[in-house]
């Protein structure tokens, strides 16, 4: 009776495994439309800025070992925290993970560690299409004289997204990132690629795939099924940022993709009032969170006092470009790639929050995002 009272716990037991083997090897899928809202309902109004420090060029300059400054970041995010700010969107690469996959790991941890401090979650970004498509580890250049972010990378480069046979060390990196922080409660989410069919036209056009659209209408869903294949206890999202988003009939097949696998819609308007308000009310239909993980430049009318009313009156979680001037030059405007502002400053600055030294560029613009965070303003300002 004990033999075969054993014999059973153990067939018992081997049941219960093989069960937890077979859900953990489920797929894990997009999230309802109920577990993405409530999740939203226990975040605060999420207001914050694209970051990078103002000691690093790029993404490589920020995260590689001997140029990672964790007591900038530590500065700078001290200087977001006073202001009010709770969150960052903060873009990773895939190079550091292939040089040092452990290094790499342990700086996220490192950078968590003092945003937590600051009360910061930050929304990581996996991959990026914007300026450079040749990223090479190592020392990056110094910036070009007058030039908006003359020194940003793409991840993947235009080699990596042409060879399938880098494919496998792309999924790697990001099950990689992604399972490692899988249940971080410091991570607010995952942006899984930034501007996917960028063409970088006006800087690096030339240099781009011809068939750059293609590619990554092939890879994008892969990307999006290898974050979910880490079991992340946080959202996944990619931002559309172009064309017309007021019915489904209308967008492209790259914000096709980015709708239907995103667990929490996001967009980029880097227009006056009036347009970004539009483009909320398109996307309000698909009844899930709304992040608006680009907006600010004040030279085309995207401002501060401008969004963030129309952010707060509908709920929309509102990540500017750009909180401390440095070495990516994004308070020069977009125009400077055809005109460098060698010899002038801008009319305008067209990014940043803070000056490199901490103070603010317009001290009224820092109050009014203080006080409309801390509820001292309505959405009606």
């Amino acid at each position: 009776m004990v033999a075969q009272g054993s014999r059973r716990i153990w067939v018992a037991l081997l049941l219960i495994l093989g069960l937890g083997a077979c859900l953990q090897a489920k797929p894990q899928q997009r999230w309802t439309e109920k577990a993405a809202n409530d999740w939203y309902r226990k975040q605060p109004w999420l207001v914050g800025s694209n970051y990078i420090p103002a000691t690093a060029i790029n993404q490589l300059e920020m995260w590689q070992a001997d140029t990672f400054d964790s007591k900038r970041i530590d500065l700078e995010l001290g200087w977001a925290e006073s202001i009010g700010l709770n969150t960052m969107r903060v873009f990773l690469h895939d190079l550091p993970w292939q040089q040092d996959a452990r290094g790499f790991t342990t700086r996220i941890d490192t950078f968590l560690q003092i945003a937590n401090k600051h009360h910061i979650k930050p929304l990581f970004v996996l991959f990026d299409s914007c300026w450079d498509p040749d990223p090479r580890l190592g020392k990056q250049h110094e910036p070009l004289p007058g030039i908006h972010n003359s020194g940003w990378v793409q991840s993947p480069g235009a080699k990596a997204l042409q060879e399938a046979a880098q494919y496998p060390r792309l999924e790697a990196y990001v099950e990689g990132v992604v399972g490692a922080f899988a249940a971080d409660e410091r991570v607010l989410g995952w942006d899984v690629w930034n501007e996917p069919d960028g063409t970088n036209q006006g800087s690096y056009e030339k240099l781009e795939p011809k068939n750059k659209v293609a590619l990554v209408l092939e890879l994008l869903p892969k990307v999006f099924a290898w974050a979910r294949d880490a079991h992340p206890r946080q959202p996944l999202t990619s931002g559309v940022w172009k064309g017309r988003w007021s019915s489904s009939e209308k967008l492209d097949p790259v914000e096709k993709i980015q709708i239907e696998m995103s667990d929490i819609i996001s967009f980029h308007s880097y227009d006056k009032p009036e347009e970004f308000e539009k483009r909320i009310v398109w996307l309000q239909p698909y009844h899930r969170p709304i992040l608006c993980t680009e907006y600010m430049a004040r030279g085309n009318g995207s401002t501060f006092q401008g969004s963030l009313p129309v952010a707060k009156k509908y709920h929309v979680a509102a990540i500017n470009w750009g909180l401390v001037a440095g070495k990516t030059q994004t308070y020069l405007p977009w125009d400077s790639w055809q005109h460098p502002y060698t010899d002038r400053e801008p009319a305008v600055w067209f990014h940043e929050i803070f000056r490199n030294d901490g103070t603010p560029y317009q001290l009224p613009e820092v109050h009014f995002i203080r006080d409309i965070i801390a509820g001292k303003l309505s959405a009606a300002y």
